[in-house]
Order: C-alpha cells, then sequence, then structure tokens
C-alpha cells in the first residue's frame, strides 16, 4: 500500500460532500469519467441539496445530466433518492452501509464510495479496477467484485480500506490497464502474481 500512495498522494481525493459523492457516483455508472464530470458540474450548477433537486421537473434534471449513460432512468433514481433523503433522513445523506443500501439504485460500491470520501469511514468500494487488480496482484481469487469486496474485508487490514479503491482505480487507469498492463514499470511488479496477465 505503501508504494502506491506514495505514488498517488497528491492525487488521491480529500473528503467531499455526501450528497454530491453519492449523485456523482450514480451518474458516474456506465460513464466515461469526463461525461460524469461535465454532467455533475451542469446539475450541481442548478442544485447542490435534495432540496434544490427536488424544485426541478425531471426534464430539467435529464437535460442537465445528458448524455451519461440511462440518464432518463438516472434522473428518475436521482429525484427518487432526493425525495427518500428529505422524507426519511432529514434531507443528510445517510452515513451507515445498511441505510445507503435501502436507497432505490444505490448499490454496495455506490454505498462505500459515500462512505469513504463524503464520511471518511471505512469501506471497500469495487469497481473493475479494484476488482481486476485485487485478482492480478493475488490479494483474492474471485470471480465478481461483489465476492472481492467481502474477500478483501476478511483480508485487508481497515487502515487501509478508505483510500483502496481511489489507490487502485488511478494505477488501474494509468499502469495496470485492463489490456496491456504496463508490468515492466509497475512498482508492484516484484510483489504481484500477474494473475491473468498474458
Amino acid at each position: 500500500m505503501q508504494i502506491l500512495k506514495d505514488l498517488y498522494q497528491n492525487k488521491t481525493s480529500k473528503r467531499r460532500d455526501p450528497f454530491l459523492t453519492l449523485i456523482s457516483c450514480l451518474l458516474s455508472l456506465r460513464t466515461r469519467d469526463e461525461v460524469t464530470a461535465e454532467a455533475a458540474k451542469r446539475l450541481f450548477a442548478l442544485a447542490r441539496t435534495p432540496e434544490e433537486v427536488l424544485l426541478l421537473k425531471r426534464e430539467e434534471v435529464e437535460a442537465a445530466i445528458f448524455p451519461v449513460g440511462f440518464y432518463r432512468r438516472k434522473a428518475e433514481q436521482i429525484l427518487g433518492i432526493c425525495r427518500a433523503l428529505v422524507e426519511n433522513y432529514g434531507s443528510r445523506v445517510p452515513c451507515e452501509l445498511e441505510e445507503l443500501l435501502k436507497l432505490k439504485g444505490v448499490g454496495r460500491k455506490t454505498a462505500n464510495i459515500v462512505l469513504t470520501q463524503g464520511y471518511n469511514k471505512p469501506g471497500i468500494a469495487v469497481d473493475t479496477h479494484v476488482h481486476r487488480i485485487s485478482n492480478r496482484l493475488g490479494l483474492v481469487a474471485t470471480k465478481t467484485p461483489n465476492e472481492t469486496e467481502f474477500a478483501l474485508r476478511r483480508t485487508l487490514p481497515k487502515r487501509h480500506w478508505i483510500i483502496f479503491n481511489t489507490l487502485l482505480v488511478r494505477h488501474g487507469k494509468t499502469v495496470c490497464t485492463p489490456r496491456r498492463p504496463k508490468c515492466s514499470f509497475c512498482p508492484l511488479v516484484k510483489y504481484c502474481e500477474r494473475g491473468g496477465v498474458k
């Protein structure tokens, strides 16, 4: 972990607003990072709280977040989540995994990102990068991101949970890429089992 921290320490994200983190994460599903960033910027220029979002019409939310993947469904989810936050949580995003998972459209990865980035609480958010790299390194031997999360919860010391996703995403985008990983440049190569790498 220290090797990755040293490599990416200036690029790791600081604690962010839990609501903005939640909505950004929902927008990011099946959408490129650049598209997500622009969509979030447009939406947050209109509304930055659940109450403000609920003042918007569905068509306004759709227009703001277009062209994220499944933008119509995501607009509906965002409005539904904002309603639930106002009605059930006093307009605050829950800070417990079980409560976050009760919000329709929020899965384990999103809930864990809200915990780690929004509340600085331990969680292991597993996306494709974390799943792939954890298996390549030999930290886990799993077939799905869900299995990876639970395997990492059993083996990875809790002190590393919060930063784990951020570090592996950075590493997965620059060095340990899905195809043709740059193993010859990787500072982890001597510790890596290179699982699945040909």
